[in-house]
This record gives structure tokens, sequence and C-alpha cells, in this order.
């Protein structure tokens, strides 16, 4: 249901946790743990499943925060819970408050959770091709600046998400990445199409927080698309052409 990353794992006073879709009650094609608010589940099905992973952090289920994500660089901080027709528009929340639980939901996007273990002051992010191009993952990091977090102790984990040989992408983005930075060509293998590649998004984030200069990161080195028993997945939806897709939460919490 939940699995853990070492470099979070040590930090006292901190809970955190990437749940796959495995321990929960939707059906069908939201199997099982769906936490997706927005997604055509029934939403007294994805309440319990979100109280599910509420309870595995040791928190209230309204204590459990996502946003509404819109592939941004936007970061909010989290003071006190919100309902959840009340999230904000964002993809990066900080928090400082003991007990609320700060999530982001991914189904092939990268989730990353950061931490400052002595300054106790967490992070997520919501990383896809888009938020982390345009700086997502610094936003967050300054955000919890911010907060009083210093950058040097910051440790970061990445969970499942899309992985570069299921990930193929069109000409067009491969030119909005080396536009931007050119040294992003190392991110992009040939694809099986002509004019399309295979891109490397789990290593672009890596790349992101090594320049940041944190404390440290590591990845889980899951993919969601190819494994279709413990993760859903935007892409694999898509090409198997079923209407919806659940969404998975990661989270982090402190105690």
């Amino acid at each position: 249901m939940m699995l853990k990353s070492e470099t979070l794992a040590h930090l006292a006073g901190i809970e955190h946790g990437f749940f796959t879709r495995e321990g929960g009650v939707s059906q069908g094609i939201y199997a099982s743990l769906n936490a997706g608010i927005g997604s055509g589940d029934a939403k007294e099905r994805v309440a319990e499943n979100r109280a599910r992973m509420a309870a595995a952090l040791g928190c209230p289920p309204q204590n459990l925060l996502s946003a509404y994500q819109i592939h941004s660089p936007t970061v909010v901080v989290a003071r006190e819970p919100w309902a959840p027709d009340m999230r904000p528009r964002a993809d990066g929340i900080v928090t400082q408050v003991p007990g609320l639980a700060i999530a982001v939901s991914t189904a092939d996007c990268g989730p990353v959770l950061l931490a400052d273990a002595h300054a106790r002051v967490i992070g997520v992010a919501h990383a896809g091709w888009r938020g982390a191009l345009t700086g997502i993952i610094e936003a967050t990091i300054a955000a919890m600046e911010g907060l009083g977090a210093a950058r040097t102790r910051i440790r970061a984990a990445l969970g499942p998400m899309i992985r570069q040989v299921n990930y193929e992408v069109g000409a067009d983005l491969v030119t909005s990445f080396t536009s931007a930075d050119p040294q992003s060509a190392r991110y992009f293998a040939p694809g099986s199409r002509s004019n399309h590649a295979q891109f490397d998004l789990a290593g672009y984030i890596s790349g992101r927080l090594h320049r940041a200069r944190i404390g440290g990161y590591a990845d889980l080195g899951l993919c969601t698309y190819a494994d279709a028993e413990r993760f859903f997945s935007f892409r694999r939806t898509t090409h198997r052409g079923e209407p919806d897709y659940g969404r998975h939460l990661s989270a982090i919490v402190l105690r």
C-alpha cells in the first residue's frame, strides 16, 4: 500500500509514503486505492481511500491535503486544513505545521517529497514535464527556505513515475527543453518513430535537484506505466482506450 524512501525514512519526526493502487475500496478501472478527487470514481470510495492513507500517515482524514494541480511552478504554504472543494491551484505545498500531511496526486508525473528535519519544514512537488521545466522544484525549495529550511539540509525522494523506456514524446517537447537549456538534450534518447524521442523525466528532475544544491536525494526507480498491478498510469490508460484512470497520492507529514 505504501512505499518508503530510505532517504527520508531515517529522518526523526517525519512520516512519509508513496501510495500504490493497492489497499483501497474502489472498483473496476479505479481498483483499488484511488485518491483522485477529480476522477469519475464514486466520491465516497475516494473519501474512504484517502482516509485509509491518512490513517497510515497517522493523521485524521481532514488533515491530508492536496492541491488542484495545474502543471505550474506555483507553491502554497499550508497552515490549516482546507476542504476538498477549496483546494488551492498549485503544484507544490510546503508546511511547518505538525499533523498536516501534504500530498501530490500523480498517475505518471513525478512526485517529489522534501524535508529539512532540523528546521522541521517539509514540502511536496508535482513534477510533470511542464512543471519541472518551469521550475516547480526550485520554487518548492525556495518556499521551504521561506519557512526556515536550509537547502543544504533538505533531503528529497522521487517516487514512482513513468520511465524513459515508456515515455515517448514529440519533437516539439524536445525543442521546449533544449531551447531553455541545450544541455537538456542528454535526457532524450531516440524514439521508435521519426521525430520522436524517449524522455527521462526522472533524470531531468534529479538534475534539477542536483543543480539546486540540496543536501541529498534518491529515486525509488519505479515505473508507473510498466507495473499495472501496483500503479495507475495516464499513458497506459490512453493506450488501452480506457475512459478514465485512478490517481496515487505521495505524502509527507511532521509528527
